[in-house]
């Protein structure tokens, strides 16, 4: 990060800007934080595209499109005004090197295992960028960030709003818009592109992962060299571990139609955990603690329910794993209506070793805060002896959540040992462990101190039965409209949240989203609509309503819907211009909520 210049501006919208992070064709990018605390990259367009109505006219609803995706793997739109003297939007900033960065200057080319997990990450990512209606035209190493948790794509839409101003697809000094070494035979032709060509692109980028090269060689051996052996030769794949040759060959074929959706990887290529070396890993997470050092603030603020201004309500995208639709495999759900531990005494049972301090329900937060979890976790205590399983455990991560049955150890008055465990609910399936030992000890007679392994939290006790949401949250919740899409267009995207009564583990927590089925040449929606619906299992009331990673709903569906993980959310209620109002928040990332109002 660079220092701020006397000609650079000090606050955009609510942004307090920090120092330069760098400049593109679009304009310079600042480091940046909000009201609350966030970090955030802001984006400003240069003078002479600002200029050009067209330009705006697109930037405004590339912006409205991009806010649709806030998917796994990509960086979500804060904030955006396309209004202002100069354009600007404003990104979640993801604090890793870039995967130029780590091959070419920190590591070297990663191992195969490592290079199909980037595949099912990137996939991910592009799979909820064309769900959105978008082409990101310039996938490469250097807008691919490398994260613990996996890679994120960035700057990705926003380059069709800079192509429409240009002429056949160049810029105005005639360079084609992408980048050489890393772009498809459609750009080089300066053809219509689709969701096709960034598989192209992601062929190259796995290629150059796995073996620090572009299998079209780069630049330096000359631009309409690289352009035209990517337009007429078979890539050098020399190098290319063999693990890796279908997969690379596959993304890489000449002709659009027979390249691989981006649905189908995510279900075929194997991705492993942890994603990186070990080595690797602790590199990443060097990184990310120096680059907010640099930025003076060594912990991350968590999101805060607050009014916001300018700020339109991102559509949640609510998703699940393609590879159990694609097999046909069912979810086992379970769960258990009417199963109340607090009712269960020990006067009720023989051979009880369960003191009633530890009956019911607890809830505790195990990353994040109360306002802002992003890994939470609930033990509900029934009545028995050692050797039962006395114990419903729910643990909900940013993009997975488990549901299992723990086996009491021992008991006493002031601590309770849980041991051997198994796995009834797995979203996304089989990616649940058994949990680990788990100690709670008592605090008071309304808080547990709980211990697993190396880690601890606070537990609070919480509502237990078949009846768990507050009445507030019951019933049906809508987005309110974009007032900046034109008027004919606001009809075609909506975003919906009903909420229903019941247990915890049962799928009481409803999305249906709305948007332009196909978009036109000049980024205007045609072809109708789609609606898409998902469902998501409650796991935690206490402080907030936690739910897990959403599971599609094909019967209420259309076929063209994105059917990959997602994240797990938290949901509050605030009052906002004198009404309530529901904000969703994503666990697995920093980010504005959606937000929805009672209907």
């Amino acid at each position: 990060m660079q220092p701020l210049k006397s000609e650079d501006p000090t606050q955009i919208g609510s942004f307090r800007l920090l120092g330069r992070l760098g400049a593109g064709g679009m304009g310079r990018v600042y480091l940046a934080r909000s009201a609350g605390g966030r970090t955030v990259a802001v984006k400003i367009v240069h003078a002479e595209l600002a200029a050009q109505d067209q330009f705006r006219r697109r930037f405004a609803r590339e912006v409205a499109a991009l806010e649709q995706v806030g998917g796994v793997g990509t960086a979500p739109v804060l904030d955006a005004d396309s209004d202002a003297e100069s354009p600007w939007v404003a990104i979640g900033y993801v604090a890793g090197p870039a995967l130029r960065t780590v091959v070419a200057e920190e590591y070297g080319p990663l191992p195969p295992a490592s290079v199909q997990s980037l595949a099912v990450g990137l996939a991910q990512a592009l799979a909820h960028i064309h769900a959105a209606g978008l082409v990101h035209r310039d996938l490469k190493p250097s807008n691919i960030l490398l994260t613990v948790d996996g890679p994120r794509v960035i700057d990705f839409g926003i380059a069709r709003a800079v192509d429409t101003v240009t002429d056949g697809g160049l810029t105005s000094t005639g360079a084609v818009v992408g980048s050489p070494g890393f772009m498809s035979p459609e750009q080089v032709r300066s053809e219509r592109l689709t969701a096709a060509s960034d598989i192209f692109c992601l062929g190259s980028v796995l290629a150059y992962a796995a073996t620090g090269r572009s299998p079209f060689g780069s630049a330096d051996s000359g631009v309409h060299a690289t352009m035209f052996r990517i337009a007429h030769e078979k890539p050098d794949l020399s190098g290319l571990p063999a693990e890796l040759d279908d997969l690379v060959r596959a993304c890489l074929a000449k002709d659009p139609a027979t390249r691989p959706t981006a649905a189908e990887l995510v279900a075929l290529v194997p991705a492993t955990d942890p994603w990186l070396p070990a080595g690797l890993l602790v590199q990443l997470g060097r990184h990310a603690a120096g680059l907010l050092d640099a930025d003076g603030d060594p912990t991350p603020v968590p999101p805060v329910s607050r009014p916001r201004r300018r700020t339109r309500p991102r559509a949640l995208v609510a998703v699940s794993t393609t590879a159990a639709l694609a097999a046909g495999a069912a979810l086992t759900v379970m769960y258990w209506p009417g199963w109340n531990g607090s009712e269960r005494t020990a006067s009720a049972q023989p051979g009880n070793a369960v003191p009633a301090t530890f009956l019911g329900a607890w809830e505790g937060v195990l990353k994040g805060t109360q306002e802002a979890p992003y890994e939470t976790a609930r033990i509900e205590i029934a009545q028995g002896k050692p050797g039962d399983k006395t114990a419903v455990y729910v643990q909900v991560l940013g993009k997975q959540m488990c549901m299992g049955r723990s086996t009491l150890i021992s008991a006493d008055d002031d601590r309770i040992v849980f041991g051997e465990s198994d796995v009834t609910t797995s979203v996304p399936v089989k990616q649940c462990t058994p949990a680990a030992h788990q100690t709670l000890t008592v605090r008071s007679p309304e808080v547990l101190q709980w211990t697993s392994g190396a880690a601890s939290a606070t537990f609070r006790k919480v509502k237990a039965g078949p009846d768990l949401l507050p009445a507030k949250f019951v019933g049906y919740w809508k987005q309110p409209t974009n007032p900046e899409l034109p008027a004919d267009e606001q009809d075609l995207y909506s975003g919906e949240v009903t909420i229903t009564q019941g247990p915890i583990g049962a799928p009481l927590v409803r999305f249906e989203n709305t948007f332009p089925n196909t978009y036109d040449e000049t980024g205007a929606p045609t072809g109708g609509s789609m609606h898409c619906a998902y469902t998501a299992l409650l796991g935690g009331t206490g402080n907030l309503l936690i739910v897990g990673p959403s599971t599609p709903d094909p019967a209420a569906s259309d076929a063209d819907c994105v059917m990959t993980s997602g994240s797990s959310q938290s949901l509050r209620i605030d009052r906002f211009d004198g009404k309530d109002r529901l904000l969703v928040y994503d666990m697995s990332a920093d980010g504005e909520p959606g937000e929805y109002y009672k209907e």
